[in-house]
C-alpha cells in the first residue's frame, strides 16, 4: 500500500474525532430498521398482500405527499424508473436532448436514454455541487435558440426539452435560479430529488418546482424501502397520467385487461411499501440525528488545512445524506491519498461518482464546457453518514 500523501493523517484524525472512535469497520451509509419494518412486513405476509396491490403502497404514498407538500405521490420499484417516467410526463420524446448535470449519479443519464432522449452534459458549481445556472444560461445564449415550439440546440437541430437537476447529497440546487431559466428557455423543469427527501429550499420540500420529481428509496438512502422510488408532482392531471404509465397503462375495469398505451411495470410492490411507511414515521428522527452528525463533522474540519467541510447552500436546509469534504485545490493524488488512508482504517470513504461524459457510452453526447465539474471530481470525498453514528 503507497504512503498516504499530504493532508491524508489530518483528515483521519478529524474523522476519528467527529464519529469518536479509532477505527472501524464503519460503512459509508447504512440503514436502520428501529421501528415497524417487522411488524408491518409481517401484515403483508399474513394477509397475503405481498405484490403491487396493498394498502401499504396506497398509505406510502399519502405519506410522502403529507411529508414533501407535494399534491401527490405516486410510488414505483426504484428511483430511476420514477425519472424515466418524469422525463414521459415532461413530453421526452425519441431524439430529444435533455440537460444533466455530468457530476451525478448513472441513473440520472440513463433515465434519458429510456426515454429515447440524449443527455446534454451541463455544468456543476462548488456552492451548491448541482447545475450552475449563470454558466448555462450563458452556454444556452450560444448554442440554443427559442422558436415557437421551444427550445433548440442550433448545432443538432434537436429540441432541448428538458432540464433534470439532482441534489447532490442532499444539497438543494438554486431551484429559482433554474427555474426561471426554464421559463425563459421555455425548457420543463424535473428534479431528480432522489437524494433530497427531508431537504428544502427556502422552506419548501424539494421536489415541488418542476413539472414533477423522481425520489429513491434505496438501501443506501435516508428512508429505504429496499428498492424504491416515488414521483412527485403538483398537477391531478399529471399525477393520473404517472399512475396509469407505471401500472402498465392498464385501462380501469374489474376483470378485463386492456392497455391503451405503451406503459410500464414500475408499481412498487405492498412489502417494499410496508418497510417504507415504517421507515416514514421515524424520518424526523433520522433528519435531527443526520444533522448531528453534520455538525459534529463541521467541527471537526474547521482548522483543517487544505480541506473544508461541505455545508448546506445559504438558503436551504440539507438532509446531509452523505457528509461531504472539498479539497482546497483538486488533486487526484491526494483525494485518492485521503480515501486510500481512510478506507485502510475501516472508515468507508468514495469519491464523486465518474463524470458522465467519461464514461463509454456517453462520451460523445453533447455537452458544454465542464471544467466546474472536472474540478470537483478531483476534490470530492464522502464521508461515513449513517444517522446511527450520531448516536
Amino acid at each position: 500500500m503507497s504512503t498516504p500523501g499530504p493532508g491524508a493523517p489530518a483528515v483521519l484524525a478529524a474523522v476519528r474525532r467527529a464519529l469518536r472512535r479509532e477505527s472501524g469497520p464503519v460503512a459509508l451509509h447504512e440503514p436502520e430498521f428501529r421501528g415497524r419494518e417487522r411488524e408491518y412486513l409481517l401484515q403483508c405476509i399474513e394477509t397475503g398482500w405481498v405484490s403491487t396491490a396493498g394498502a401499504f403502497v396506497d398509505r406510502f404514498e399519502a405519506m410522502l405527499a403529507e411529508f414533501t407538500g407535494a399534491r401527490h405521490a405516486v410510488a414505483t420499484v426504484n428511483g430511476t424508473a420514477a425519472l424515466h417516467v418524469c422525463l414521459r410526463l415532461a413530453g421526452v420524446r425519441q431524439g430529444d436532448e435533455v440537460l444533466v448535470p455530468s457530476l451525478t449519479f448513472i441513473a440520472t443519464a440513463n433515465a434519458v436514454s429510456y426515454a429515447l432522449g440524449t443527455p446534454h452534459f451541463v455544468d456543476s458549481e462548488e456552492r451548491t455541487l448541482g447545475v450552475d445556472a449563470a454558466k448555462l444560461e450563458r452556454y444556452l445564449k450560444e448554442v440554443a435558440e427559442v422558436r415557437g415550439e421551444g427550445c433548440f440546440h442550433r448545432r443538432t437541430g434537436a429540441p432541448i426539452r428538458a432540464l433534470m437537476p439532482m441534489h447532490t447529497f442532499g444539497h438543494p440546487v438554486d431551484l429559482d435560479g433554474l427555474a426561471a431559466l426554464c421559463e425563459r428557455w421555455r425548457i420543463a423543469l424535473v428534479e431528480d430529488a432522489a437524494e433530497s427527501l427531508g431537504s428544502y429550499y427556502k422552506d419548501r420540500h424539494t421536489g415541488n418546482s418542476g413539472v414533477a420529481a423522481g425520489l429513491s428509496f434505496n438501501g443506501n438512502k435516508v428512508v429505504t424501502s429496499g428498492g424504491g422510488g416515488a414521483i412527485l408532482t403538483n398537477d391531478p392531471a399529471i399525477a393520473k397520467r404517472a399512475k396509469h404509465l407505471t401500472t402498465t397503462a392498464r385501462t380501469a375495469h374489474q376483470w378485463s385487461f386492456v392497455h391503451d398505451e405503451i406503459g410500464y411495470n414500475y408499481r412498487m410492490p405492498n412489502l417494499n411499501a410496508a418497510l417504507g411507511c415504517a421507515q416514514l414515521e421515524r424520518l424526523p428522527d433520522q433528519l435531527l440525528r443526520k444533522r448531528a452528525l453534520a455538525v459534529r463533522y463541521q467541527e471537526a474540519f474547521r482548522d483543517v488545512a487544505g480541506v473544508r467541510f461541505a455545508a448546506e447552500p445559504e438558503g436551504t436546509r440539507s438532509n446531509y445524506w452523505l457528509n461531504t469534504i472539498l479539497l482546497e485545490r483538486p488533486d487526484l493524488a491526494v483525494r485518492d491519498a485521503i480515501l486510500e488512508g481512510l478506507n485502510h482504517e475501516g472508515f468507508g470513504a468514495r469519491p464523486v461518482w465518474t463524470l458522465m461524459h467519461r464514461l463509454p457510452m456517453y462520451e460523445r453526447c453533447p455537452r458544454m464546457d465542464l471544467a466546474g465539474a472536472e474540478a470537483l471530481e478531483a476534490r470530492i470525498v464522502n464521508l461515513p453518514s449513517s444517522a446511527a453514528l450520531a448516536g
